[in-house]
């Protein structure tokens, strides 16, 4: 899965970004697994760049949700 930008991320809506955190979260439960077993991790750096894309959507969703309730 490709890590998205910011930019990327506020074209999209609700309902994808929902769905796009969920498979992040996925990805990333793979990932730490791979890690703590001891098995060799093909990129290291994997696990970082998920946990970020994951903080940006949470990050415009909670902007998103603070401009629909003003």
């Amino acid at each position: 899965m490709a890590i998205l930008k910011s930019k990327k991320i506020a074209e999209m809506g609700e309902k994808d970004l929902t769905e796009k955190k969920r498979e992040l979260q996925l990805e990333l439960s793979k990932e730490m697994a791979l890690s703590e077993v001891g098995g060799s991790v093909k990129n290291p750096g994997r696990i970082k760049e998920i946990r970020k894309t994951i903080a940006r959507i949470l990050t415009v969703k909670s902007k998103t949700s603070k401009g629909k309730k003003r």
